[in-house]
């Protein structure tokens, strides 16, 4: 991974071999990265996205392989009980136009990727909702409730 800094915001290289969520995460710890969004494009070959059913709540991992094309990635880096935390969705397209997409578990880089992270100075941790939904939501201290 290589970057550059300009303010707030990082533009940032993976290489072939990178794992895009363990990037993020190297990164957060490297610039004390609390709070932040994420978008990206770029070429992987081995990944695994989810859907998640309320239902039962669980995530049902959907993995790929073979050249795919990173058509969007967006999410937030963040925390939880302060530690680092990481919510990205991902679409992918591979050489017949197909697309597969939802939360990204993991995404390992074929050629490059090209990410940017908008740094807001700030924390926002999650806490895990267990009435509803089973799902790691914000949680705003000093939040307004309308």
């Amino acid at each position: 991974m290589e970057y550059k800094r300009f303010g707030n915001t990082l533009y940032v290289r993976l290489d072939r071999g990178e794992e895009i969520i363990d990037s993020m995460r190297r990164l957060a710890g490297a610039e004390n990265i609390r709070l932040a969004e994420v978008r990206g494009l770029g070429a992987i070959d081995d990944f695994t996205v989810g859907v998640y059913d309320v239902g039962t709540w669980k995530y049902h991992p959907l993995s790929f392989t073979g050249q795919h094309e990173i058509t969007s990635l967006f999410g937030t880096i963040n925390t939880m009980d302060g530690a680092f935390y990481c919510h990205i969705h991902m679409t992918a397209g591979n050489i017949t136009g197909a697309v597969v997409g939802g939360h990204l578990n993991r995404a390992v880089i074929s050629a490059t990727a090209e990410l940017v992270v908008t740094v807001t100075d700030g924390t926002v941790d999650r806490v895990k909702d267990e009435a509803v939904t089973g799902l790691n939501l914000f949680s705003f201290e000093d939040g307004v409730k309308l």
